[in-house]
């Protein structure tokens, strides 16, 4: 796996979050890094994106990056405000080439074969598994990571606290991504309290898990 994504995936959990206003951006790195999840995929769903995360980027112990990424302007415009990776929804040989020209990481979001022999072909050998509940889940990873064997999976989609655990099992898979800990309200709400006891239980759970 890339080096890069290797502090990315440390923590088994990786935020997604979507913020309506910039302005809740501050609080929000905040509770994730008190939270013990001191890592954001901030996605492109809202005019507010690249604001928040140069406001989250002030915030030295976050790791951040941009989601739901479609062009290479829109990782241009991530990684000026301080992304140092890019995930997308699914496989956009323009946007992984310009993630590579500028040095971040990049996951992007593929559910078959093919897109996963596309990425190969891009010189990746991590990807994201979206939306991963819909396209089959634990079974369908394991599938693809059978004649797959050197790449890694990072699911995202419909996982939470009850099936956390069986995605963790599967030896391809060092992380999902999850937005339960940061429920949108909340970022909205400026309930930061709450985010951060959410994280905290998220990794006491992952912590369980990988105890067990």
């Amino acid at each position: 796996m890339d080096a890069r994504l290797s502090p990315i995936v440390s923590h088994s959990l990786i935020p997604v979050v979507v913020i309506d206003d910039a302005y809740s951006a501050p609080g929000l790195a905040d509770a994730l890094v008190a939270g013990g999840l001191p890592v954001a995929e901030v996605t492109f769903r809202t005019p507010a994106a690249a604001e928040a995360i140069a406001r989250m980027a002030t915030n030295p112990d976050i790791i951040l990056g941009a989601g739901t990424v479609h062009t290479a302007e829109q990782v241009d415009r991530a990684v000026e405000a301080g992304a140092t990776y890019i995930v997308s929804a699914g496989l956009s040989p323009a946007v992984v080439r310009r993630a590579q020209e500028l040095g971040v990481a990049v996951l992007p979001g593929i559910a078959t074969a093919t897109e996963i022999v596309t990425a190969l072909d891009l010189g990746l050998d991590a990807v994201k598994f979206f939306p991963a509940e819909t396209s089959g889940g634990v079974p369908a990873i394991k599938a693809l990571a059978a004649p797959f064997p050197d790449l890694t999976f990072v699911p995202t989609g419909g996982i939470g606290p009850k099936n956390i655990a069986d995605y963790l099992a599967v030896p391809a898979i060092p992380a999902c991504g999850g937005s339960w800990m940061c429920p949108r309200d909340a970022v909205k709400a400026g309930d930061f309290a709450t985010i951060e006891r959410l994280c905290r239980e998220a990794v006491e759970l992952v912590t369980s898990l990988k105890g067990a």
